[in-house]
C-alpha cells in the first residue's frame, strides 16, 4: 500500500535499505587448522529452509504517545483513560500514567479506544484478490489431492486492494495468507505484515513459521470424486491422508540419517519437504475442517504419525468438542454466524466461540473473506452479543484476544505481536468510538511504530499501484 508522497518516500527509503552493501571487518584473516588437528568430516549441507526469505523493514516512525484512551491491551485487560507510548517500533508502556521522554508525538484521544492490531489467521487476499477475475484466481492448484509442493506466497498479488481496505477499515496489520480447500493438502501459508511492498517477500513477516493448509470434509471429495478419482468419501479423505503422512514419514528418515552421517544426498521431493518440516514441528498445520466428529479423527491421525494441528479453521461444531481441543492444546479458528450454507456446516451456533472461551481453549475469530477482513471487530461483537443472550458472559477486554493475541500465538509470534506489551511491535490502532460498534473505523493504524493510515490526512489513505490514476484511488471506502 502506499500512502500518497509521503509513502512513496517512505517506500523509496525502504528500497534504499535494501541495496546498501553489508560491510566486513577490514584486516580479517581466515583462520587456518592446525597440522596436529585430525582431520574432520565436512559437516552435510541440508537445503534450505526458506529459499525466500522476509525482506520486510518497517517504514520509519517517531515516538508517539495516546493519552486519554480507553485501552485494551489484548492480554484481557481494559484500562481507562489510559496511555500507550511506543518509539522505535516498540511498544515501550502502557498504564494509566506513563513517563514519555519529551518531544514526544502526543495525541489525546479522549473518547476513543486503543488496541492491538487485528491479526487474521485466515484470508486469501492477494491469492484471490480483488477485482474477482479469472487471470488473479490463483488460490487452489486444484489438480491433485495432494498438493503440498505449492506455496502461498508465490501466488500473491502484492498489488491487491484488499490489502489497503483490510487495515484502513478493519485495522488488520497481521495476516497469514492460505491455499484454498479443494486439496487434503493445499500447499504452505505465508504470514504477511500488511504494508506496502513490491514483493511478498517485502511483506513477509520476519521469523513467521509457515504453515500447511490441509482440508477435510466435502470440498476434497467434492472436487475429486467428480472427476472419478480418490477421494470421493471422507473414508477416502483419510486414507490418502494418511497414506502420504507414511510416505514423509519415510522421507524424513531419510533425510535425518543423511543429516546425521552425511554420504550420497537422498533425491529432493518438494511436496515431501514441507511434509517433513511439519513432522518435524517446524511448519504448522491449519486444517480447514467443520464437524466434530472429522476433527476427532484428525486429532488421532495426527497422534499415528506424531504431528501437531496447530487449528482447524471454520471449525463450526468446535464447541461439541472444546474439551479434545483444549487436551490437545489445539484451536479453533472460527466465524461469528457463518454456517449452514452446506450440509458439514449445518449445526453452527452462535456461541460457538464463547463456548470454547468457557471451557479453557483455545479460540478466535477469522474471515476468509475480502469483505469480512474489514469488519471482524463487529463479527467478535456479534459473538458477544449471542454468548451474553445465553447468559455466558465475557468482558470486552478479554473477547479482544480473539481478535489479536490468540491468532498471534496460533502463528507462533505472540512473542512479537498481538498485545500491547514492552518490546513487542507497535502493531496499534486507534479507533474513533468503542471498536464493538457498528458506527466506529480505525482513526490510525501504526505497524510497527509507523502511521500508514490516518483517516484524518489524504495524504496518509493507502492506494496501490494498481488503484494510482483511477477515478476514485485517493479514498479508500
Amino acid at each position: 500500500m502506499k500512502t500518497g508522497r509521503a509513502g512513496r518516500a517512505l517506500g523509496m527509503t525502504a528500497a534504499l535499505a535494501l541495496v546498501l552493501p553489508a560491510c566486513t571487518q577490514a584486516g580479517a584473516r581466515p583462520q587456518t587448522a592446525s597440522r596436529d588437528a585430525p582431520a574432520r568430516k565436512a559437516p552435510p549441507r541440508p537445503y534450505s529452509r526458506d529459499p525466500f526469505p522476509s525482506t520486510y523493514h518497517p517504514y520509519p516512525g517517531v515516538p508517539t504517545l495516546l493519552t486519554n484512551v480507553t485501552v485494551f491491551d489484548g492480554e484481557g485487560n481494559r484500562i481507562e483513560r489510559g496511555q500507550v507510548l511506543f518509539a522505535d517500533g516498540k511498544i515501550v508502556a502502557v498504564g494509566q500514567s506513563v513517563s514519555a521522554p519529551a518531544g514526544v508525538t502526543t495525541i489525546d484521544g479522549t473518547g476513543k479506544f486503543v488496541t492491538p492490531g487485528i491479526v487474521d489467521i485466515h484470508s486469501h487476499l492477494g491469492d484471490y484478490p480483488s477485482p474477482q477475475v479469472r487471470a488473479l484466481s490463483d488460490g487452489n492448484e486444484a489438480t491433485a489431492p495432494v498438493t503440498a509442493d505449492v506455496w502461498a506466497e508465490h501466488s500473491v498479488w502484492p498489488q491487491d486492494p484488499g490489502f489497503s481496505r483490510a487495515l484502513a477499515n478493519g485495522g488488520v496489520t497481521t495476516l497469514q495468507i492460505l491455499p484454498g480447500s479443494a486439496n487434503l493438502f493445499g500447499g504452505r501459508s505465508v504470514v504477511l505484515k500488511n504494508v506496502y511492498a513490491r514483493t511478498t517477500q517485502g511483506m513477509k513477516f520476519p521469523g513467521a513459521p509457515y504453515g500447511l493448509k490441509m482440508a477435510c470434509g466435502e470440498n476434497p471429495k467434492r472436487v475429486y470424486g467428480s472427476k472419478g478419482r480418490e477421494p470421493s468419501t471422507r473414508m477416502g479423505n483419510i486414507a490418502v491422508d494418511r497414506a502420504t503422512w507414511a510416505k514423509a514419514a519415510a522421507y524424513k528418515r531419510k533425510w535425518d540419517k543423511y543429516d546425521a552421517d552425511g554420504g550420497d544426498m537422498p533425491d529432493r521431493d518438494i511436496a515431501m519437504d514441507t511434509l517433513r518440516g511439519v513432522l518435524s514441528g517446524e511448519i504448522l498445520v491449519q486444517n480447514h475442517c467443520y464437524r466434530a466428529d472429522e476433527m476427532a479423527n484428525v486429532l488421532d491421525m495426527a497422534k499415528e504419525f506424531g504431528y501437531h494441528v496447530e487449528a482447524f479453521h471454520h471449525a463450526v461444531e468446535a464447541y461439541k468438542i472444546a474439551d479434545l481441543l483444549r487436551a490437545n492444546n489445539t484451536c479453533a479458528a472460527v466465524w461469528a454466524d457463518w454456517y449452514g450454507f452446506k450440509m458439514e456446516s449445518y449445526d453452527g451456533i452462535g456461541e460457538n466461540l464463547a463456548i470454547l472461551e468457557k471451557s479453557g481453549a483455545c479460540g478466535m475469530i477469522h474471515s476468509d473473506d475480502e469483505n469480512g477482513i474489514q469488519r471482524l471487530n463487529q463479527e467478535v461483537a456479534k459473538v458477544l452479543s449471542s454468548a451474553r443472550h445465553a447468559g455466558i458472559q465475557i468482558s470486552d477486554a478479554a473477547a479482544w484476544k480473539w481478535l489479536s493475541l490468540n491468532p498471534a500465538k496460533s502463528l507462533h509470534i505472540a512473542d512479537k505481536t498481538g498485545s500491547l506489551v514492552a518490546g513487542k511491535m507497535a502493531d496499534v490502532v486507534l479507533w474513533n468510538g468503542n471498536p464493538f460498534s457498528v458506527y466506529t473505523r480505525p482513526e490510525k493504524v501504526w505497524i510497527d511504530g509507523a502511521l500508514l493510515y490516518d483517516a484524518d490526512n489524504p495524504r496518509m489513505r493507502p492506494v496501490s499501484d494498481f488503484e494510482l490514476g483511477q477515478p476514485g484511488s485517493g479514498d479508500v471506502k
